[in-house]
């Protein structure tokens, strides 16, 4: 190594780190808690059932929006112009991509999964095992600068989680349609809370004063960002917990309590 750690300037010293603290164990809780996240997404959506009760108007976020013949009837909030789909192409596949897009190139994510997965580096004084750093000029990395782009997408897709939420308040209002709607605030808060949307808000501004609808924007989304990676945390779990809620109703090993 000629760079880094391993740079001629640098103390030689033949450990890896001097660190006698778990630094090791944030980036193995990270792991978890993304491969946890990854399997059970991966499954749910390739499952092809139980995402949607007519009775209730609930349809999971994994499986919104819904635009095959193959969903089942009701489920399809904004029509189905798309032919019946081979069991091998998720049914929620129009929005599925753009959202792992989003969550992939997401700065709170750079910072997590660049640390635990590829270790780079693993935590602060801990030598990473890799000789160069290219940075993101060139592919894979490269596409994180799409961020911005995905970024749009999931407005859209909280304005369709959202409609869907709405649409399940004019069955009645139940212990499903509060996790519904606390999924959605939630999303939008992660959304809204993006590092894209701030600088959509406000960057590039010489003048707050010139601008104050603008600069009140920015002050928003710059309190929601502070919150972040809590967001970026939280909300994957609700995404879980929704899903979870819908699948155990629908396949009946749970009912709904109804409030009204």
């Amino acid at each position: 190594m000629t760079s880094g750690v391993g740079a001629p300037t640098r103390a030689s010293i033949s450990a890896r780190t001097l660190r006698t603290d778990r630094w090791w164990l944030p980036p193995l809780l990270t792991n978890l808690g993304l491969f946890a996240f990854v399997a059970y997404a991966t499954v749910r959506s390739f499952m092809g059932k139980w995402y949607w009760i007519e009775d209730y108007g609930y349809l999971t976020p994994f499986y919104s929006p819904c635009l095959s013949e193959s969903c089942l009837p009701g489920s399809s909030h904004f029509g189905t112009p798309l032919p019946e789909l081979p069991g091998w192409i998720p049914l929620g596949f129009v929005a599925l991509p753009f959202l792992l897009g989003f969550r992939l190139t997401c700065y709170y994510y750079r910072k997590a999964y660049y640390r635990s997965v590829w270790q780079s580096p693993p935590a602060c004084a801990v030598a990473e095992p890799h000789a160069s750093y290219s940075g993101e000029t060139r592919l894979p990395l490269i596409v994180q600068n799409a961020h911005r782009y995905f970024f749009y997408v999931a407005l859209l897709v909280s304005v369709v989680n959202t409609y869907d939420a709405v649409v399940a308040l004019t069955h009645g209002l139940g212990v499903g349609n509060l996790v519904l709607l606390t999924n959605v605030v939630l999303l939008w808060a992660y959304t809204l809370s993006c590092h894209s949307c701030r600088h959509i808000a406000g960057g590039r501004l010489k003048h707050f004063s010139k601008h104050p609808v603008r600069y009140r924007a920015w002050t928003f989304v710059s309190k929601l960002n502070v919150h972040h990676m809590r967001l970026a945390w939280t909300t994957l779990g609700t995404l879980v917990l929704t899903d979870l809620y819908v699948m155990l109703v629908a396949s009946g090993a749970i009912s709904d309590l109804r409030i009204f």
